[in-house]
């Protein structure tokens, strides 16, 4: 049997290396984990509870059309019920997105660096990847818009953007946005828009019924700390909806995933408390960074990319030698870099410390 010329040599989605593992390869009881942007202060204990709840319903198939949480987020949106498609995670919508909308005729644009799972689905499905670097970590929409012809089918745009945690102004967006044409699906993917503090970010939503070809990618994994239960949800024109539903996977969407988003929503103090921590968070790595003459992007986001001026690997090995978990930005195409999620308070200064350390003996 042979595989599909794409898949040869493709290598698939290299997460942070899990604690268990870090344990047992260094001997290391205590291990922080700040690699894979989860939240350092979990979930909603509403979330918790309702998990709790539905541990009777084991045995049942979900709904498939989720129609519990499509009902609460609409109504937390202020969308309509069938501008929304859930998938296992924001990582399977962009694999329907790619079935749905991608062949060797077609080609597809986005940022580079950026989330590595546009490219992956992309080469799967044999389109063209026309992928155009970042200036200062942004976006570099001008040449996206150039990189865009009669065979482009996507165009992503990641805000704020993974690695750099840089985002769009409204301004530029709904700039990009007019002059990308109506056969381009234009993904918005806001997989940490909850964390955002920015006054000028868009409010994409509103952007939806002047713009059919447009559609929000967003998530339960990062602020709502539901990362396990792998929910992602995207936002669009009822028309798109419809057509990209086909390509969705039937119960797509845990029976317990559903309980604890719908008790996620509600529960918004959980999540201002973690915006605010997050920012007290990144204050502490900022002033690190200044005091140490260390380069890095202001991140909306919860995690930051610094620049070490040396191997990123090097960084990342020294780090979980001493029980630290972070991403190497080798692999994130920022190879003197590293990526670092923004932890607890104690946490963030223990990592502090450590780094210190690292620059005062090299």
């Amino acid at each position: 049997m042979k595989v599909k010329d794409q898949l040869i040599g493709l290598t698939p989605y290299q997460p942070g290396k899990p604690i268990e593992e870090v344990q047992r390869e260094l001997g290391l009881e205590k291990i922080v984990k700040l690699a894979s942007n989860e939240n350092p202060f979990g979930c909603s204990e509403k979330a918790k509870e309702a998990i709790k709840e539905s541990l009777d319903e084991l045995a049942l198939y979900p709904d498939g059309y989720a129609r519990n949480i499509r009902e609460k987020l609409a109504n937390f949106l202020g969308v309509k019920e069938n501008q929304l498609i859930f998938g296992n995670g924001s990582d399977e919508l962009i694999d329907i997105l790619c079935t749905a909308l991608l062949s060797p005729s077609k080609n597809t644009v986005m940022a580079h660096p950026s989330f590595s799972q546009y490219s992956h689905n992309a080469i799967i499905q044999g389109a063209e990847l026309r992928m155009v670097d970042n200036i200062n970590g942004e976006h570099d929409l001008e040449g996206m818009l150039n990189a865009i012809d009669d065979q482009t089918a996507i165009v992503w745009v990641c805000s704020p953007n993974n690695p750099t945690g840089t985002y769009i102004n409204e301004e530029k967006l709904i700039n990009f946005i007019k002059r990308v044409p109506e056969h381009v699906l234009i993904v918005i993917d806001e997989a940490y828009k909850e964390y955002v503090v920015a006054e000028d970010y868009p409010d994409t939503i509103s952007l939806l019924n002047e713009y059919p070809n447009l559609l929000v990618l967003r998530t339960f994994s990062k602020a709502y700390g539901l990362a396990a239960l792998r929910v992602g949800y995207g936002i669009g024109h009822p028309n798109l909806i419809q057509a990209l539903d086909p390509a969705r996977g039937p119960f797509n969407t845990s029976r317990i995933a559903q309980a604890a988003v719908c008790a996620a929503v509600d529960d918004q103090e959980f999540i201002q408390k973690c915006v605010k921590a997050n920012r007290e968070g990144l204050e502490q790595f900022y002033q690190f960074c200044e005091e140490y003459g260390l380069s890095y992007f202001p991140s909306q986001a919860n995690f930051i990319l610094i620049d070490f001026k040396r191997s990123g690997q090097e960084v990342f090995d020294y780090l979980l030698h001493k029980g630290f978990i972070v991403r190497s930005g080798t692999a994130l195409g920022y190879p003197t870099a590293v990526r670092i999620t923004v932890g607890s308070y104690e946490q963030n200064a223990e990592l502090i410390e450590t780094l210190k350390e690292m620059l005062s003996v090299n």
